[in-house]
């Protein structure tokens, strides 16, 4: 580098003002209001994964089943899982001659519980966990007495022992009849009479299977075909999810394959697909650096979720899209050989921190044309990974994961129209939209520090419903009459401007 070169960047570098100063320059917010405009179709939501705090007489059943009633949301997603066997799968030994082991004690009361709580509302039911004796196991599979003890090693087993897979679809035919038609016969001829007849909306076929089975995308068609065309045959009106991946990004070959009709058997409905993503960081790094790594791996799934768009317009368009794990996880949550070792505590700004990342994903799914994008999980706890969890396992009150989650559900409705909107930097994110209340903003500090948004005019004066660190429920103010908003750190906010003024 000349000397004349390293002069001129000497004067440019101290021309410029300190970055201290930078950070506090607000960021200006424009909006467009006569711009096309796009409807919203993406829906927030939330799953619920079955453990022992859900179970009745749980110190937090109450609350936590309360809680997902007053949210009152659509497309929540029900997940007995295989960590708890007992809770999961109804018939956990193979039939004989003599005798079958059909059991729903365990697992009715939390599931009623749910169906309850989701009456009147969209719901995917997902009972993933498969008999472990549908699969070819060196040796049975000795599931723990006790019910509620955590147990990672349910699911063995590659290969299904019934390749032309009737056997599954048998047990998922009884499975779902049971909750639907008031009961099944099984493999001997006995009635099981159960009485209820709820609607399930919707049936996800398995979880993550790139983790649970490692099916090939053959065997994972073949699978949802079966099970698909018998529940279809059983209510015609029922839905259906699919994939339900863990990692989307490392399967390619999946999504071709099963996005393609022409890979399944005539007649079978591929209404959904689903998806997931959890930022993570290392267990090195800090609070000062999550809001940088959650940030960053967030922006890289984005680029996930539009190369599997392009796959889902290209082979079935008509299908939708749930990413129906979206969260954090922290890496001090998994020690499975001490799993209910509390590990060291979780940072009150993680929740803050956790909530920003569904909302910021909400907003940019939301572009995309996302059609739910479901917040993961209503309650986690030590041994069921406590950061997931948007209710405090102890006392059943919201954090601010779950706050974020119902000021989007309460504001975002499906008659509002999306705006075009622009902002640099990118430390804060926003869009406009519009419904029949009037104009309204949405802002996402994805900072672990206080940021200042200069708004658009007639958002001075607004109606602000904010979560932000220290406060984890909605809280509500005023905007400045000088348009400049305060952000705490990663603080998620909704303004509205009530009435509309014609445009």
């Amino acid at each position: 580098m000349s000397i004349i070169t390293q002069l001129s960047v000497f004067a440019a570098l101290t021309a410029m003002p300190p970055l201290a100063t930078l950070s506090q320059e607000p960021v200006k917010v424009e909006v467009n209001w006569t711009a096309e405009r796009r409807p919203l179709k993406t829906a927030s939501t939330l799953q619920v994964v079955v453990n022992p705090l859900l179970r009745r007489g749980s110190p937090i059943h109450d609350a936590s089943f309360t809680a997902l009633k007053n949210l009152g949301a659509d497309d929540v997603r029900y997940v007995p899982w295989h960590p708890y066997p007992r809770f999961a799968v109804a018939e956990l030994e193979p039939p004989t001659v003599k005798s079958t082991s059909w059991d729903f004690s365990l697992i009715d009361p939390m599931t009623i519980d749910f169906l309850n709580a989701t009456e009147g509302h969209d719901r995917i039911l997902n009972f993933s966990t498969i008999p472990s004796w549908l699969y070819k196991t060196p040796k049975p599979i000795d599931v723990p007495k006790d019910p509620e003890r955590v147990f990672w090693n349910y699911t063995q087993g590659k290969e299904l022992r019934d390749p032309s897979c009737t056997e599954l679809a048998d047990y998922y035919e009884r499975l779902v009849s049971w909750y639907t038609q008031g009961g099944f016969t099984d493999e001997l001829g006995v009635r099981h009479t159960s009485g209820y007849r709820y609607k399930f909306p919707y049936w996800e076929v398995f979880n993550e299977i790139d983790g649970e089975h490692q099916p090939t995308p053959q065997q994972y068609v073949a699978s949802y075909d079966a099970v698909v065309g018998r529940l279809h045959a059983m209510d015609p009106q029922m839905k259906f999810v699919g994939l339900a991946l863990a990692f989307p990004e490392r399967a390619p070959d999946m999504m071709e394959f099963f996005l393609n009709p022409a890979n399944h058997k005539p007649g079978i409905p591929l209404d959904m697909i689903s998806y997931h993503f959890y930022a993570s960081p290392t267990r090195e790094q800090t609070m000062e650096d999550w809001q940088y790594t959650f940030f960053d791996q967030a922006d890289r799934f984005l680029t996930t979720v539009r190369y599997v768009e392009a796959i889902r317009r290209r082979l079935s368009p008509q299908t939708k899209t749930d990413l129906d794990e979206i969260g954090s996880i922290l890496p001090t949550d998994w020690h499975p050989d001490t799993p209910y070792d509390p590990g060291p505590p979780i940072p009150a700004d993680y929740w803050n921190a956790s909530a920003a990342v569904y909302a910021y994903l909400y907003l940019e799914t939301a572009k995309i044309g996302i059609d739910v994008i479901s917040e993961s999980q209503l309650v986690g706890f030590p041994s069921q990974f406590p950061s997931v969890t948007m209710l405090d396992w102890k006392t059943g009150k919201p954090n601010a994961r779950f706050s974020v989650l119902q000021l989007l559900h309460d504001h975002l409705k499906p008659d509002a129209t999306l705006v075009e909107t622009k902002l640099i930097p990118k430390d804060i994110d926003a869009f406009a939209f519009e419904d029949s209340n009037g104009h309204h903003l949405l802002l996402v500090n994805k900072r672990n520090r206080p940021m200042q948004a200069a708004l658009p005019a007639e958002f001075g004066g607004a109606t602000v419903n904010i979560v932000k660190t220290g406060k984890p429920s909605i809280q509500k103010t005023t905007a400045p009459a000088d348009g400049k908003l305060e952000l705490g750190a990663f603080g998620v906010a909704v303004l509205d401007v009530n009435p509309v003024t014609p445009h």
